[in-house]
Order: C-alpha cells, then sequence, then structure tokens
C-alpha cells in the first residue's frame, strides 16, 4: 500500500501581501506530476486545506484544478483530506457522503455525538486492510459530549481529549492502521519552546494546545499537519511534512517535499521525501545597496540594507527585483547606537513622535503639536 502525505496547503495565502496563486498552481501540477509517476493507492492532506476559513472563490479553483488533474490522470486513486484550524470544519464537511462515493474523501468534522466516532476508510492490499482513521483540528470544547470535562465541570485538556477519542476507537492493532490528524503534539520529553515554529502559523497562548506524541504509537502511521517546517516526532512513522511551499520568509531556505509512504505487511514501513521545486524561491538578502542590487533575481527576496539608501534606492531595488517583498533598514547596527540614543534624548518630545511616525501630513502634525502642549501644560499645573 503505497501512499502520499500532504499537509497545511494554505490555498490563498498571500506572502506579505504577494498573491501566491500561480505558485501555489504550479506546486500543485508538480505533485500531481509525482503521483502520476509514483503511483500511489492514496493521497492524504492532513488539514489547513485553505489558509482562511471563508476561501475566496479563486482558491477553491485551485483545488478543484488539483483534484480534477489527479482524478483525471488517476481515476482510481484515493483522496482523503481533514479541515485543519485554518479551515471552517462545517464548510470543508459540506457534500461529504456524496463525495465519498466517489473516493474523495472531505471530512471537515471530528465525531461530536456518543453515537458518533472517527471516520474510518478502509483500503485493500495483499497483505489485508489499511485502516486510515481522518480526525479534523479538536477543541475540547468540541466534543465534550464524548471525552466528558474534569470533575469541576470544565473542559479536559488537548492532550487528554486526544487521548480519550483514540482509546474509545477501539483499534484493531492486529490490522494496519494510519492516522491523519492535525494538531500541535510533542516529541516525548520534549518541551513546547524547544519545536521551532514558523512565522506563518499560529500559536495558542501558553501552548495549551500541546499534545504528548506518545498516543500515537498506536499507528503504524501518524500523517501530521499543523507544524509548517518538516519534523519527525522520534520516529519515521510520526512525521509531519510540512508546507509544500513557504509560507513566511522565516521558511526561506527550507526543502519542501511530498512524504511518499509504503506500507508492506503489519510492522513494515518505508518513507521517502520527494522533493518539490518552487516557481520562487524565498531569499533573504542582508548588506548595502550596492551588494543587493549585484544579486538580482526573479524570486521572492526580503532586503535589509545596511547602508543609508539614496532617494532612488527603492525603485532600482524593485527594478532588480520584481518580486520584492519588502525593504528593511539596518542602519543603526551599523553605528554607534549608544550614541544614537544620547542624540534622541536631546530632542524635545514633539520631536521624539516626529520622528517614529516618519513623514506625516502637515495637520497631523499640528495635532500631534496641540496633544503634547496639552500633555506637558497639564504635568506642570499639578
Amino acid at each position: 500500500m503505497k501512499f502520499f502525505h500532504l499537509s497545511d496547503l494554505h490555498i490563498g495565502l498571500k506572502l506579505i501581501n504577494r498573491d501566491l496563486r500561480e505558485d501555489q498552481e504550479y506546486i500543485f501540477h508538480q505533485i500531481a506530476e509525482l503521483a502520476i509517476r509514483e503511483r500511489p493507492d492514496a493521497l492524504v492532506i492532513a488539514g489547513d486545506i485553505y489558509d482562511k476559513a471563508v476561501p475566496s472563490a479563486e482558491a477553491m479553483e485551485v483545488l478543484d484544478g488539483f483534484i480534477e488533474e489527479l482524478t483525471q490522470n488517476l481515476p482510481e486513486l484515493v483522496i482523503m483530506m481533514i479541515s485543519g484550524n485554518h479551515d471552517s470544519a462545517v464548510r470543508v464537511n459540506c457534500y461529504r457522503s456524496v463525495l465519498a462515493r466517489q473516493r474523495l474523501h472531505m471530512i471537515g468534522l471530528p465525531p461530536v455525538q456518543p453515537e458518533e466516532y472517527i471516520e474510518k476508510v478502509v483500503l485493500r492490499d495483499a497483505y489485508g486492510s489499511v485502516n486510515f482513521y481522518l480526525l479534523p483540528f479538536v477543541k475540547p470544547s468540541m466534543v465534550k459530549l464524548i471525552t466528558g470535562t474534569d470533575e469541576k465541570g470544565n473542559n479536559l485538556s488537548y492532550g487528554e481529549t486526544l487521548r480519550r477519542m483514540l482509546a474509545r476507537e477501539e483499534i484493531n492493532v492486529a490490522e494496519r492502521n494510519v492516522l491523519v490528524s492535525h494538531q500541535f503534539y510533542l516529541p516525548a520529553g520534549k518541551d513546547a519552546e524547544e519545536v521551532e515554529r514558523m512565522d506563518s502559523e499560529i500559536r495558542t497562548v501558553g501552548n495549551i494546545d500541546e499534545v504528548s506524541a506518545e498516543i500515537l504509537h498506536l499507528f503504524d502511521y501518524a500523517a501530521l499537519g499543523h507544524i509548517h517546517k518538516p519534523m519527525k516526532l522520534g520516529s519515521e512513522c510520526i512525521r509531519y511534512c510540512g508546507t509544500m511551499l513557504a509560507c513566511s520568509v522565516s521558511e526561506a531556505g527550507q526543502q519542501k517535499g511530498v512524504i511518499e509512504v509504503e506500507l508492506g505487511e503489519k510492522g513494515e514501513v518505508q518513507t521517502r521525501i520527494l522533493p518539490l521545486h518552487p516557481l520562487r524561491q524565498i531569499k533573504v538578502l542582508r548588506g548595502t545597496a550596492e551588494e543587493i542590487l549585484a544579486q538580482a533575481c526573479e524570486d521572492y527576496v526580503s532586503v535589509t540594507l545596511t547602508d543609508t539608501p539614496d532617494f532612488d534606492t527603492q525603485d532600482r531595488l524593485r527594478a532588480a527585483f520584481p518580486y520584492l517583498l519588502e525593504i528593511r533598514r539596518d542602519t543603526l547596527l551599523q553605528r554607534d547606537y549608544a550614541g544614537a540614543l544620547r542624540a534622541q534624548e536631546k530632542l524635545d518630545p514633539y520631536e521624539v513622535c516626529c520622528s517614529f511616525l516618519g513623514d506625516a501630513p502637515d495637520e497631523e502634525k499640528a495635532i500631534l503639536q496641540e496633544i503634547v502642549n496639552t500633555v506637558f501644560t497639564e504635568g506642570e499645573t499639578k
């Protein structure tokens, strides 16, 4: 049994206001070509199909085009996907039973009533059954009718919620089992702060959504989504595949790919990475304007200038880098920072505010001057 593991497509994402539709369609076509070449039995997408809960019409067209290319070329392929924390569970869940009859399993909602269970798709090969458990993103409040609450009536922790949900499934460990899940799983013995997170990920305060990966050892393979950097959780068989494209500048330089998983008889699991090559890389360039301009390219570029730019530097950079993302300035790091602070201390409060605001209109400066005067006048009379 062979299947592809994908996650965190984030269709509709904008990279610092750059529309990525062309890039996403390019990479989807590449994934489809890999599938045509490798002939997997199934393809699983472990959540965050879209970047927004209410995706645009254009984003939906991109997904439709990807599914159409797959099904036209591989009519026997089984496609399974779950909702992630970016998705609208209800929208993903629409036409669930109808689509399932077409080998397309879009599971948006987890079980929420006591009589409901995690969606299970059973495929078969020469070694018997392979059970795919499709568990969308779960918050404890969503499933408390199933998992219960603590002795004070409060929602359980994420970890205890997931543990109870899996325990009630009565999974047959004599068969091969695959979990598709979108949560923040932690390797045993690791602290949440030790896991490298990308700028494009949504994080909870205090990492209250963390779940110990120990509960995943029940499965022959855990196809995980949510973390954007490819990562193993102590085993080749418990993995985050990461995003198919860099979703933030913090992901510059990461090699993205599809995980191909092959299950033999019980206990035999082989994985390999099929590299993906984006239409445009993300590059982070730092240096003087002239040093950076010498590296002109058509990739997405984040620029940090270490010198004082001339009046036309921005225009020159935009001409050299048609997919420029941002321009940062790092000139203070090249100077006497303490001296700069002392210079600031000599400015009056109005001048400090103006230097912070930049080129504000005259009418705004007039309002600011009036506010500063009022504040200091009242302070002197007290």
